[in-house]
């Protein structure tokens, strides 16, 4: 197989940075039925418990069924999994066994939930698809791409990896989807998704998906996109609906545990998500937690994939109701109920804080996010405040009757 490095040139720019708004003409579809949809994808979609599009699913999916280049920007929680799912269910033709749609996301349980959504829409439709993710098995990523699959959901690692063991074909992939894409873009992935990239078809329809889209991935967007309808909420536009945000004021680093100690009736009430900034955070406060007899499950990037997934099972079935977690939580995983995000940390960038808090009232939903500020955090927390346009108050007594 020969890569293509040069394939990227008959790109045309997006135009300046004053045009990154809607593109007008993009009018909303209100009903999945007017969207020209197969009555099996249809069909799977119903029984996937969706009823109507939401506003990202109006605006983005005919674009994207049409062919054309997408920057889809809307908050966490507003139904772009199901969007990415719904349009790749639709586009792949079914007779061929060869790969299509590829959609590369940053964590491998964001690849895992957007493989498994492709499956339930796509279930009477008869789309395979596979998730490509690191810490599993090689040959059963082999055996399956070479049985061939419709769809592969993955981390760039291990998508290029399969790539140069000639395993995943790419001359048949006609749409590229890069879910989360301004972490996909920045400096962590950025060359991995350029090795993945090169060895796709030089005609390739791309999609951009994400809660914030930042200036300078914008403005990178027009090396290997052409003539993107763009489908960008605007900053101001960003809003935490249906999500209280409040603070507490603890006076130094150790009072936080305390702090969360109190918090504990309430967060089992629920189920609540606790956002550190460090893996080794997470440990320590785990490992706290249990030392006082309180029950809290944790994860981070650096445990085994294995232990991931059970961890991530026990959270959503409601086993374990309290996760403690790094950021790697934050960029679209959906678990149904979490109606409380504490932020033991804040975030070390403003962008991240609308992801985490997107754990909470998604698609419709009430919740509820508390930020532990330390007097030196004041200043970060008037910065989000400003950054997004709102007001984070301080937590009221009646934090229970909130949820």
């Amino acid at each position: 197989m020969v890569a293509n490095p040069g394939r990227g040139d008959r790109r045309r720019g997006v135009g300046t940075m004053d045009d990154f708004e809607t593109t007008k003409g993009v009018d909303p579809i209100e009903s999945f039925e007017d969207m020209g949809l197969k009555e099996d994808v249809l069909r799977g979609l119903y029984e996937y418990g969706y009823e109507k599009p939401s506003a990202i699913q109006q605006r983005a999916i005919m674009p994207i069924l049409q062919g054309r280049d997408v920057i889809a920007q809307a908050q966490s929680g507003t139904g772009k999994t199901s969007m990415i799912a719904l349009s790749v269910c639709q586009v792949v033709d079914t007779s061929s066994r060869e790969v299509q749609a590829l959609i590369l996301s940053p964590t491998r349980e964001l690849a895992s939930q957007t493989d498994k959504t492709i499956q339930a829409i796509g279930s009477h439709a008869n789309v395979q698809a596979h998730a490509c993710i690191g810490g599993k098995s090689l040959g059963e990523d082999i055996r399956k791409l070479e049985h061939g699959v419709h769809v592969v959901s993955g981390t760039p690692g291990r998508v290029y990896d399969m790539i140069k063991r000639r395993s995943l074909g790419t001359r048949a992939i006609n749409l590229l989807i890069l879910d989360e894409s301004d972490e996909m873009l920045s400096r962590g992935f950025k060359e991995q998704i350029y090795d993945v990239y090169r060895y796709l078809p030089p005609d390739i329809q791309v999609c951009l998906v994400s809660a914030t889209l930042p200036h300078e991935i914008l403005e990178m967007t027009s090396k290997f996109m052409t003539d993107p309808v763009k489908i960008l909420v605007k900053r101001d536009e960003l809003t935490f609906e249906g999500i209280k945000n409040f603070f507490i004021s603890v006076e130094k680093e150790e009072w936080k545990f305390e702090t969360l100690c109190d918090l504990y009736d309430t967060l089992i009430i629920t189920k609540a998500v606790i956002f550190c900034n460090t893996k080794r955070k997470v440990d320590y406060i785990s490992e706290k937690m249990r030392s006082s007899n309180f029950t809290v499950s944790s994860m981070h990037g650096d445990m085994p994939q294995k232990e991931r997934d059970e961890i991530m099972n026990q959270f959503r079935t409601g086993e374990s109701r309290v996760l403690i977690t790094t950021d790697m939580f934050a960029r679209g995983i959906d678990v149904d109920q979490v109606s409380l995000v504490i932020n033991y940390d804040l975030p070390n960038n403003r962008e991240l804080y609308i992801h985490r808090i997107g754990r909470s009232g998604r698609f419709g939903r009430k919740g509820v996010a508390i930020n532990f500020v330390k007097n030196d955090e004041i200043k970060i927390l008037r910065d989000i405040e400003q950054y997004y346009s709102t007001q984070i108050d301080e937590l009221p007594k009646n934090i229970a009757d909130l949820i």
